[in-house]
């Protein structure tokens, strides 16, 4: 008990965080004061010694429950909290809020995981629910039992990601220059739904086939075909994930839409095939399709000026 007693006064509300989410079975690791990066060296400039000694230890392999080690690290410094969530066994959904100079009326987090919810015809229960310092959300599930679900990026619908083996989450109690994450919802963390974990399970992709494409002009069908070729051969994760591929694609091709040049559902149906067959789910391309062609019909240059 001696950390507590000769703590900065300004740690304690964050090491009674970290105690909190350890005494859950939940492991912590410190992050920056004020910030959302773990604390601790890069795995460039690892020393090798140490804890690392064996090789480096990244932030979810250092994450731990030990509260002398706990009480060690908040003791002198106000570390923000972050929680492991794969070891912790959580699946966190985080809902984001739209970003600075997004058109206007784009959905955030909120209102893609209700269209989600609408379109599968499912409700989610009530579960333990955390606001972020932006304004967004982060709804705590269980993990299912024998299955190691991966973090994602809008693999769900826009602004939804999901952290669990190879993320964290900041904890309440920490702050950020943005403001401060709070407890919404104090609900017992409910188990994952079946729908949700079946549609983060990687699904076998189905084998990419050319598109050929016979209604519209010869420049909108060699661009469709062009786009969806694009589309198939997309990798997962980073600038050019499959979901940003498949919405900057629907995008160049939505302007033939506009112009009459080809039907709307002709595209439709061509870039959710290729969507498909990187392996999203059908549901997040008929959501990340609609949005590109919505915006781009609705905001179309005019040919004469294209």
């Amino acid at each position: 008990m001696s950390g507590i007693l000769t703590a900065d006064l300004s740690c304690l509300p964050l090491l009674a965080s970290a105690l909190t989410s350890a005494e859950r079975g939940w492991p912590v690791i410190p992050l920056h004061p004020r910030a959302k990066r773990p604390a601790g060296h890069a795995e460039r400039d690892c020393p090798g010694t140490g804890r690392c000694t064996d090789g480096h230890r990244k932030p979810e392999q250092r994450a731990t429950t030990n509260p002398d080690l706990i009480h060690a690290t908040w003791a002198t410094r106000p570390y923000n909290v972050g929680i492991a969530t794969g070891p912790a066994g959580l699946l966190v959904v985080d809902l984001d809020v739209c970003k600075p100079g997004e058109p206007k009326g784009a959905p955030d987090g909120a209102a893609s995981l209700q269209a989600l919810c609408e379109r599968a015809g499912q409700a989610l229960p009530a579960t333990y629910r955390v606001q972020t310092a932006r304004g967004g959300e982060h709804l705590y599930f269980t993990a299912p039992p024998g299955v190691r679900l991966k973090c994602s990026a809008n693999r769900l619908g826009p602004h939804i990601d999901t952290r669990a083996w190879g993320g964290y989450v900041v904890a309440p109690g920490s702050t950020t220059h943005d403001g401060a994450y709070e407890v919404a919802c104090q609900a017992p963390v409910a188990e994952l739904p079946p729908w949700l974990t079946e549609m983060l399970t990687e699904p076998h992709k189905r084998a990419a086939v050319p598109v050929r494409v016979h209604d519209g002009t010869l420049a909108a069908r060699v661009a469709l075909e062009r786009e969806c070729a694009v589309v198939a051969a997309a990798s997962e994760g980073g600038p050019n994930g499959r979901n940003n591929t498949l919405h900057r694609s629907a995008c160049k091709v939505a302007r033939f839409v506009a112009w009459g040049d080809i039907p709307r559902n002709v595209v439709e149906q061509a870039i959710q095939g290729a969507g498909e067959a990187t392996g999203l789910p059908p549901a997040e391309c008929r959501t990340t399709i609609a949005s590109a062609l919505d915006w781009v019909i609705a905001h179309a240059t005019p040919r004469e000026a294209a």
